[in-house]
C-alpha cells in the first residue's frame, strides 16, 4: 500500500517542502553558478525512469562548457556544488511531475538499460530517486556492481521504513562530505556492463 500510494504522497509533500525551504539556497547557488561557470545555469539530460521510460532531469550545472571529460571540466567550483549536492536540488521538480521519487535507485543514462544483466534491471521496477540505498551505503564510492544490486534489493522492497533510514543515512553522508567521487574518477566512470 506505501510503495502504490503512500510513497507518492510523501514525495509530493515532502518536495514541496524542501523547495520552499531551499529556495533561498537555491537562488544563490544558481547566481553562484552563473557567476563562476556562465549560461546556462540548469543542466537537463535524458535519463530512464520507472519501466525505462525515458524522461528529462534538471539539475544546476556543475562542469566547465567545452570539450574533454568531466575531470578535464570539472572546477573547484563544480566539486563544491556537487560535494554539496546542492545541484541536485532542480529535481525535486522531476519529483513534483512525478517522473522521480524522493527515495529509489539513481536515474541512470537510457544507454545503461541494454547492459543490464536481469537482476540489475529490476531497479527500473520502481521511481528513480534523489537518494537510494546505494547512495546510503556510500554514494560514488560504491562500484558499479554492488551499486546495481542495491538498487535490485531496494525495489524488491519498498518500505516507509526503509525510505526514511535512507534518507538519515544520504544526510550523514552528505554533511560528511563521503562518496562524491568514485575512486581515481572525477565522478562516476561509465557503466559499461
Amino acid at each position: 500500500m506505501y510503495e502504490r500510494w503512500g510513497k507518492r504522497a510523501l514525495d509530493v509533500a515532502g518536495a514541496t517542502l524542501l523547495l520552499v525551504l531551499t529556495a533561498p539556497v537555491l537562488l544563490l547557488a544558481m547566481l553562484a553558478v552563473r557567476v563562476a561557470l556562465g549560461s546556462p545555469v540548469l543542466f537537463t539530460q535524458p535519463r530512464a525512469g520507472c519501466g525505462g521510460r525515458v524522461f528529462v532531469t534538471v539539475k544546476l550545472r556543475s562542469l566547465r562548457a567545452g570539450p574533454g571529460d568531466d575531470a578535464a571540466r570539472m572546477t573547484r567550483f563544480g566539486a563544491v556544488l556537487r560535494a554539496s549536492a546542492l545541484d541536485e536540488l532542480p529535481q525535486l521538480l522531476n519529483v513534483l511531475r512525478g517522473e522521480m521519487s524522493l527515495v529509489g535507485p539513481r536515474p541512470l543514462l537510457p544507454s545503461y538499460t541494454r547492459r543490464y544483466t536481469p537482476r540489475q534491471a529490476e531497479r527500473l521496477r520502481v521511481r528513480p530517486g534523489l537518494a537510494g540505498l546505494a547512495q546510503a551505503a556510500g554514494r560514488n564510492a560504491v562500484p558499479w556492481k554492488q551499486r546495481l544490486e542495491l538498487d535490485a534489493q531496494y525495489a524488491a522492497r519498498v518500505t516507509l521504513h526503509g525510505d526514511l533510514l535512507i534518507g538519515l543515512r544520504c544526510a550523514w553522508l552528505l554533511l560528511r562530505r563521503r562518496g562524491v567521487t568514485a575512486p581515481g574518477h572525477a565522478t562516476m566512470p561509465e557503466f559499461r556492463g
